[in-house]
């Protein structure tokens, strides 16, 4: 939870890009969905350059690094499995003074979080490794791992999207997440992960068998009209946990960003 917000609600549009200047009406800051091929997207504080890198940013991914960056500073070390871009762990790198590592198995996507490391300035405290998590010695054990697997089956939005994932066979499944999880992470820490919603329960199952227990969850919609579409989820070993629901819309009805999406955001994207 994000200190002051008794609950949440966010709506994320994948359309949306956080370095476009939002459309004003009565000067209030409008979400798009236009689509924006930009190679590089500009925060506040740092760049991505994503050109290279087949998983771009988008507001599901921000909406992640700002939920926990607000969650971490007490922690030393992090771990981002499947790291892309690097968007996570400069989001985190802002506001946690932590040593933050991160793992990306696609070679492509290892040479563009290098160079996006290479150009913030947090890179001391930065470090990315090329290889496979699932055999992956890391050299130390965290106290917080964060995760954006890629979507899976009927998540896919398109042919051509799931054309590029069947060629991708060495991605990590849920099922093989966890015990990565679950062996490089220091006995007191925790991790979040971003699903789709309707695969939250699944995957909390799945968590229970490895001994791990749920300590939040946020579920995220687009705007007061839309069903649910994500779930961000936060787990620890402690176990027997009160695990409260959070609720975040990103848009209201008038097009512009709620308040809440406002507050969660602000500190990154341009224009908020």
């Amino acid at each position: 939870m994000v200190p002051g917000f008794a609950s949440m609600r966010q709506v994320a549009d994948k359309n949306d890009r956080p370095n476009e200047k939002p459309q004003t009406i009565n000067n209030k800051p409008q979400t798009t969905n236009r689509f924006m091929a930009n190679s590089y997207f500009q925060f506040k504080q740092f760049t991505i350059h994503q050109d290279q890198c087949a998983m771009k940013v988008c507001t599901d991914a921000c909406t992640l690094g700002a939920w926990f960056a607000a969650k971490i500073p007490q922690y030393s070390t992090v771990l981002d499995i499947g790291s892309g871009t690097g968007l996570l762990m400069m989001m985190l790198a802002q506001r946690a003074e932590a040593e933050i590592h991160g793992i990306e198995i696609d070679l492509g996507a290892f040479k563009q979080l290098k160079e996006n490391i290479g150009q913030n300035g947090w890179k001391e405290r930065l470090k990315a490794f090329p290889g496979d998590a699932r055999s992956f010695r890391f050299p130390l054990k965290y106290d917080f791992i964060i995760s954006n697997p890629p979507f899976f089956e009927d998540d896919l939005q398109s042919a051509s999207e799931g054309e590029q994932i069947a060629k991708h066979s060495k991605l990590l499944t849920l099922d093989e997440l966890l015990p990565v999880i679950s062996n490089n992470l220091q006995p007191h820490g925790s991790f979040g992960i971003l699903l789709p919603y309707h695969r939250w329960e699944y995957f909390n199952n799945l968590a229970a068998y490895h001994n791990f227990s749920l300590i939040e969850k946020l579920f995220i919609k687009q705007s007061p009209r839309h069903s649910f579409f994500r779930a961000i989820l936060h787990y620890c070993r402690t176990p027997d946990h009160f695990a409260p629901t959070f609720e975040l819309t990103i848009q209201q009805e008038d097009g512009s960003y709620t308040p809440e999406f406002v507050e969660l955001l602000k500190d990154y994207y341009l224009y908020l």
